[in-house]
């Protein structure tokens, strides 16, 4: 449609309207009551900017459709973009980007698993958790073609979301393989680290961030090559096992490139990012909503059942089942105490006591009752199976009120000890990951037994005698490291911790490794040179 008016200068413009699009293109002017050009003229003027405005409105609506997004109303789509938005506005198919990245899972993903199978059991397990990663992967960009960009940090939105990756990689990292499989796993570790691009954004960009963790990945892969080399067909398939992971890689690298170049794509006339739910979607399509009658349950079916029953129940209790006789055990016709009509019913054979199950070799013993008293006579705090949960915030308060009073700790679990005043002596025996806190002990502190272990003298302890006791630290201040012996004996990771005159933490280990020599018909013994 074109229409002419007459501007302030009495000039002729011409504007074509076009899509809705205004467009004024002064073509002639008349000056001195000259008419130049002629509306023929115009017309022919106009066609060429006619198809380079629907050549950019094609364009745009490809876009759209590709992206999900819906024209406004009133606006022309072009006719070879029709098949490709119906197939967007369908909520029962699949989104291109979700399609696209099946395609790579199916195409880069099945490969190195196979991969992962041929080199035995151990590795295909490995190659089962690497397809959860890369499911829990497929969850988060549904959840973007679905959903708007949430306003907060991406990586903190979708946080709860990612946990299946996070599960599978956690089971990945604490596989215990055979030793030959150390670099297989470590450079499949480094690869996982190409997920994190769904938490990041430019720059660098998905693809770029992607493709940069090949290098960590091969630096393990190549010594895998290179131990596997010239060893016939079973190095073959670790070489196979090798390109496929980096095949992986490039792949999704190429996927990201075309579908987020910018980072986790979203949806802009989605839903509201706070209605999704943890464990939305799934590795398959939607299934088809059935039909509203179907979910109707049928006359007599389980639900009337339930229903008939609930009425026959009373206030006080009673219900269908009240006044019913017991059936015995001689009659249930699948025991073999049972008896047909007319035959008296046997008794069951006595049969001897089974013997208790012997415990399983390593398995853990159940701690008996938490203990936390004091006993009058020998003047002693008992202080045992203490959990955590056992005490408040994990804190077992003692207070001492006579420095003759002595503490003696047995078998707690993950549980800090802490002792006010001064008292004459503290026992640890067999605790793990346990800490324990006083203030003064006039004669010594003694661990037995223990395991992962924290003593701390906020004062003056004169000597500590560690026994049987693997990984301990024990801090003092800075006025009593000079005063504190160690008596030491089968014992390791031992260490103690001071701060120094400017506050420092300062951290130094106690020998378990000695020289001894035979001199002058004596033995001399002399602490190893790994700890000057």
């Amino acid at each position: 449609l074109i229409l002419l008016k007459v501007d302030h200068n009495h000039s002729i413009i011409v504007c074509h309207w076009h899509n809705a699009l205004p467009i004024p293109i002064p073509l002639f002017r008349r000056h001195n009551n000259t008419l130049v050009g002629s509306i023929i003229s115009m017309s022919e003027q106009l066609k060429p900017l006619c198809g380079i405005l629907d050549d950019v409105l094609q364009r745009l609506a490809a876009v759209e459709c590709k992206l999900g997004v819906t024209p406004p109303k009133g606006a022309t789509v072009p006719s070879d973009a029709v098949a490709t938005s119906a197939v967007v506005e369908d909520v029962d198919e699949v989104h291109p980007r979700l399609a696209a990245y099946d395609e790579h899972m199916v195409r880069a993903l099945t490969p190195f698993t196979d991969s992962c199978t041929a080199l035995g059991s151990e590795m295909g397990g490995i190659g089962d958790s690497v397809r959860d990663v890369w499911n829990g992967v497929r969850l988060i960009v549904e959840l973007g073609t679905e959903y708007k960009k949430p306003p907060e940090p991406v990586a903190s939105a979708i946080q709860p979301h990612i946990k299946p990756c996070q599960d599978a990689m956690s089971k990945i990292r604490s596989a215990r393989l055979d030793r030959k499989f150390d670099w297989h796993i470590k450079a499949v570790m480094e690869m996982l680290a190409c997920v994190s691009w769904v938490v990041m954004s430019p720059p660098p960009t998905p693809s770029s961030f992607v493709k940069d963790t090949i290098g960590a990945s091969d630096f393990w892969a190549n010594k895998v090559r290179k131990e596997q080399k010239n060893k016939g067909e079973e190095g073959a398939k670790h070489t196979k096992f090798c390109d496929s992971m980096k095949a992986l890689v490039l792949d999704l690298s190429a996927y990201l490139k075309k579908y987020h170049l910018s980072g986790l794509a979203w949806n802009p006339r989605g839903k509201d990012f706070s209605e999704a739910k943890v464990g939305e979607g799934g590795s398959a399509p939607k299934a088809k909503s059935a039909p509203a009658a179907a979910k109707v349950p049928a006359a007599g079916g389980a639900g009337d059942v339930f229903a008939e029953l609930q009425k026959k129940k009373t206030g006080a209790g009673d219900s269908a089942a009240t006044g019913l006789k017991k059936v015995t055990r001689d009659q249930q016709t699948w025991r073999k105490e049972f008896k047909k009509s007319g035959d008296a019913p046997s008794q069951p054979a006595a049969t001897a006591a089974k013997p208790a199950a012997a415990p399983k070799f390593g398995a853990k013993k159940a701690l008996g009752a938490p203990k936390c008293e004091y006993q009058t006579r020998g003047c002693k705090w008992n202080v045992e199976n203490q959990t955590k949960d056992t005490c408040e915030n994990g804190v077992c308060k003692i207070t001492v009120t006579d420095p003759k009073q002595q503490v003696y700790i047995y078998k707690c679990q993950n549980v800090t000890v802490q002792i006010t005043g001064k008292l004459k002596s503290v026992v640890l025996d067999s605790c793990t990951k346990c800490g324990v806190v006083f203030d003064t002990a006039i004669s010594a502190c003694e661990v037995v037994n223990c395991k992962s272990v924290q003593v701390q003298a906020t004062n003056v302890c004169p000597s500590f005698s560690i026994d049987k006791t693997d990984g301990i630290v024990v801090h003092l201040t800075n006025e009593a490291i000079a005063t504190s012996s160690f008596v030491t004996s089968k014992s390791s990771e031992m260490n103690v911790s001071w701060p120094d005159d400017e506050g420092e933490i300062k951290e130094a280990p106690i020998p378990e490794q000695f020289m001894h020599k035979f001199e002058s018909g004596k033995m001399t013994s002399q602490v190893s040179d790994l700890y000057h």
